[in-house]
């Protein structure tokens, strides 16, 4: 098992996308398989050594931003196992540091799909699990959580589980035993009803236990390896990146398509997106104001049927005739990396002025997001401050990232995020949508839960970890889960 700990060699592990400043370690790990992992974890926690565990360093929230102790890069857990065809699919075994985007190429030859897909394609499949990550394709399939059939997790003991789905389940009364001494009372906190929820554990009636690491972001255990299910792999797909000149026929497409159309991605663009996207896009219309990415699945019976539906909505909300379209799979490439372009621009403009990532992630319920959206324009046209309003608007879900260009307008940022989350909070709707609590967004679960809620999940991360090594910082305070013990 190699070790590095020379500041030089773990910088590039002490930092993720979110810019959080000053992460230090003694040392980072890469253990080699399930083994290391367990007597790694087993010697901190006898010796009270905080773990943070690493994966590809996507992450937005400083879940793996390290503030002492060990870094346990996963690294080298990257070895496809399996592919197994069956019917109605199939499945796949994977370590948790094979990155995403080779799985999904490797399933694809086989004429399969894993519909998971965040933006940040070059991510580890652990961290999607420990996020349950969600991304476009989330509209029609649901996040990582309805695609997991087993974990293997090793937990801050040393003891190392298989939990296959359906075999370990909460009872009634919401006890579950899990492994050889973990036995708790699971809280009674209500999941907000929105399409999409990261924000915190999990919990459901005689939820099966698999579902507690799904978003545990590296608290509960390390995720080790993956079975992960999968679906066949569409014959055909139409997409299109269309643009518009009145944002009011953006909003009433999207309304018209979630009506009517079975789309698996509905993504959205504001004028400022589009400004930006200009950089390395010039052929956007210099009239459009805003854009809808869509994509939706298509077969030999129906493809012709499909394409007509979508030319009468666009014509019907007046969408611009030199629009972009897709239908093989190089065109199709083409039109996701435009959609995956902007948050890379985004991640440029906040190194290039040295300043903390401010970027919403909050859902709410389907009745909400109206006063959501006009909130969101309406203050941030009057902010005088540079922003982009995009994404995954079929889920009632779109990120704001504002752009301080120093520390006065990165504090002005701050000011007006938090006014978006008492929103969203006083709606009922979710911190996070799909990245995680991690260390940035701890702070404001108390506006989405009550201390006793709190506690009680607090409960959860000590009856898993009662020595508080793992994640030390990622979703809850030192201040929260001593409170606790």
């Amino acid at each position: 098992m190699q070790t590095k700990s020379s500041p030089d060699e773990i910088q590039s592990f002490l930092t993720d996308a979110s810019f959080l400043r000053g992460g230090h370690a003694d040392r980072v790990v890469f253990p080699e398989n399930v083994e290391e992992i367990s007597e790694i974890l087993a010697r901190a926690n006898r010796d009270q050594i905080p773990v943070t565990v690493s994966g590809a360093g996507t992450g937005t929230v400083g879940g793996r931003v390290a503030f002492g102790g060990i870094v346990l890069a996963t690294d080298k857990l990257n070895h496809i196992k399996s592919i197994v065809h069956e019917e109605g699919g199939g499945h796949a075994v994977v370590e948790a540091g094979v990155i995403l985007s080779d799985l999904q190429r490797a399933v694809d030859r086989e004429g399969l799909l894993y519909p998971p897909d965040p933006t940040e394609r070059g991510c580890f499949v652990g961290g999607t699990v420990a996020t349950n990550a969600s991304g476009a394709r989330t509209f029609k399939y649901g996040p990582t959580r309805n695609y997991i059939n087993r974990l293997q997790v090793a937990l801050a003991s040393g003891e190392v589980l298989d939990l296959r789905r359906g075999a370990v389940r909460a009872d009634a009364g919401g006890r579950i035993r899990i492994g050889k001494t973990i036995e708790l009372q699971l809280p009674k906190y209500r999941m907000p009803a929105t399409r999409k929820n990261a924000t915190g554990y999990f919990v459901a009636p005689e939820m099966d236990a698999v579902d507690l690491f799904i978003g545990s972001e590296g608290t509960l255990g390390v995720i080790c390896e993956v079975e992960a299910r999968l679906l066949p792999k569409p014959e055909g797909l139409l997409s299109g990146v269309v643009f518009f000149a009145d944002e009011s026929d953006v909003l009433a497409l999207v309304a018209d398509a979630r009506a009517r159309a079975d789309a698996r991605a509905l993504e959205f663009f504001d004028r400022e997106s589009l400004n930006f996207l200009r950089e390395k896009y010039p052929t956007i219309p210099a009239n459009a104001v805003g854009a809808v990415f869509f994509e939706q699945e298509t077969n030999s019976a129906n493809e012709e049927t499909v394409l007509n539906d979508w030319m009468a909505m666009l014509d019907q909300h007046h969408a611009f005739p030199d629009s972009w379209f897709a239908t093989n799979e190089q065109d199709q490439a083409r039109l996701r990396e435009f959609r995956h372009q902007l948050p890379v621009l985004m991640n440029e403009w906040f190194a290039r002025y040295n300043q903390r990532k401010v970027s919403t992630d909050m859902s709410v319920p389907d009745e909400a997001f109206p006063g959501l959206f006009r909130l969101y324009r309406e203050t941030l046209r009057e902010s005088g401050m540079r922003y982009t309003i995009f994404g995954h608007i079929g889920d009632n879900h779109i990120h704001v990232n504002i752009l301080p260009r120093n520390d006065t307008e990165g504090a002005r940022a701050r000011d007006l995020y938090l006014q978006f989350l008492k929103y969203a909070a006083s709606v009922g709707g979710a911190l996070s949508a799909e990245h995680g609590v991690g260390k940035l967004k701890r702070d404001y679960l108390r506006l989405f839960y009550s201390d006793d809620q709190l506690r009680d999940m607090a409960a959860i991360k000590n009856a898993f970890d009662p020595q508080g090594i793992l994640g030390r910082g990622n979703i809850f305070s030192e201040e929260l889960l001593s409170n606790v013990r």
